[in-house]
């Protein structure tokens, strides 16, 4: 059972599928002003802030410098 979910926020979640969405049709993930358009008007601090914190809980792992060198754990 995946419990991760019980932790996460709806905003997170959104963040994760559009990752995870993003891996599958370019093989790599956003960037972070990309994924801000992509879930939204979101500016890209708000952005990092939920990526940290997606990193933070293990939900992704950041192989680079660059927020698109993450890849999703489980």
């Amino acid at each position: 059972m995946n419990r991760r979910s019980e932790h996460l926020t709806a905003r997170e979640e959104e963040i994760l599928r559009a990752i995870r969405h993003s891996i599958q049709d370019r093989g790599e993930a956003l960037s972070v002003r990309q994924l801000g358009r992509e879930i939204g008007p979101r500016s890209p601090a708000s952005v990092a802030y939920h990526l940290a914190n997606l990193e933070e809980r293990g939900a992704l792992i950041r192989e680079g410098r660059s927020w698109q060198t993450c890849r999703l754990t489980g």
